[in-house]
């Protein structure tokens, strides 16, 4: 009974300090519960980065920037998209004058031959930044190197899908992607490899070319004056994915499935449902995704110090409802490297 008492008389003596050690105990398992999922402070990236790109309405851009971004996340840098809505060399210009002004790490853009370029990268590279193109090149500039693919294949390879879908004998139209790259060396490229790859077939007959304004809209206006015209084309090359969707949604409208073949440029998923559905015959395609993640790659190599070649080159794809699903399954598993880490 004693030893009870005693025990007793000590827990009410002390019962205050009991108390506060058991709170101080409760405390310190909330606070360790606390902070028991929460992941350790990550590091200040290493670069920081401008990407700029020619619009943010072509699919193809999309598929492009969604490389970089995944690219900046594998390496652990930041990159910063700017892009006109429509193509606009100017505003593209502004960008890259902005990165320079702000000292950026490292300057990765799409070049218009519409203007000059030139003088405006040389600008950057001689203040230390280094400057990688992509899509289109400015060989004559001080750029480190070029992402991107071949543009006279581009256009001799739609010439031999066409070819193929016609049995070579058609009325063609060519839709071009913006009147201010019409006098550009990419277009003209893409053109040339074209018109060299009809020169055996003289029923491969060019009877239009058309430009558009940028834009699914304009491409599906230009279709219907293609249908609505009197010159009995029956075969359509359009140089842009978003050209291509518009026309191809055209012809659907107008139930012309069939009787106008398309041939297009550009990979998205909704460009190869067309080609699934027989609705486009054939697209020829760079790589968007690898483009955009090469570039990434390539800048951070530049920065590292590492040796990079001059040019990068990401092919030509030729895709049709023959070699539709091996594409996909090839696309998606490269894919899947990138985001490995690869």
């Amino acid at each position: 009974m004693n030893i009870i008492r005693n025990s007793v008389r000590f827990l009410y003596k002390h019962a205050i300090s009991i108390l506060l050690v058991l709170i101080l105990l409760a405390s310190l398992t909330l606070y360790w519960l606390s902070i028991k999922d929460l992941k350790l402070p990550v590091s200040k990236p290493k670069y920081h980065f401008y990407f700029i790109a020619q619009n943010s309405v072509d699919p193809f851009w999309n598929e492009v920037i969604r490389g970089v971004e995944i690219s900046a996340k594998d390496k652990d840098v930041v990159v910063e998209v700017y892009a006109p809505r429509f193509n606009d060399p100017m505003e593209e210009i502004k960008y890259i004058d902005i990165a320079t002004i702000s000292r950026v790490d490292g300057i990765i853009t799409h070049v218009s031959n519409a203007i000059d370029f030139t003088e405006t990268i040389n600008k950057a590279y001689d203040r230390q930044i280094p400057i990688i193109t992509f899509e289109n090149d400015d060989s004559e500039s001080k750029r480190n190197a070029f992402v991107g693919t071949n543009s006279f294949i581009i256009g001799r390879e739609a010439a031999k899908l066409l070819v193929e879908a016609t049995g070579g004998k058609a009325n063609i139209a060519i839709i071009s992607s913006n009147d201010l790259n019409q006098g550009s060396m990419e277009h003209n490229l893409k053109m040339n490899g074209f018109i060299s790859a009809l020169r055996d077939y003289p029923d491969m007959k060019i009877i239009k070319t058309y430009t558009s304004k940028m834009g699914i809209l304009s491409a599906e206006e230009i279709t219907q004056k293609i249908i609505d015209s009197e010159d009995n084309i029956n075969a359509i090359f359009t140089v842009s994915s978003a050209d291509t969707l518009g026309c191809a949604q055209f012809i659907v409208d107008r139930n012309k499935v069939g009787d106008i073949v398309l041939v297009g440029y550009g990979s998205s998923d909704e460009i190869l449902r067309y080609i699934d559905k027989e609705i486009i015959f054939g697209t020829v395609a760079s790589d968007p995704y690898k483009m955009g993640y090469e570039s990434l790659k390539t800048m951070v190599d530049i920065k590292n110090g590492k040796s990079v070649p001059t040019f990068i080159d990401t092919e030509v794809k030729v895709i049709s409802k023959e070699n539709l699903n091996k594409f996909i399954r090839i696309d998606e598993e490269n894919k899947e490297v990138y985001k490995a880490g690869d």
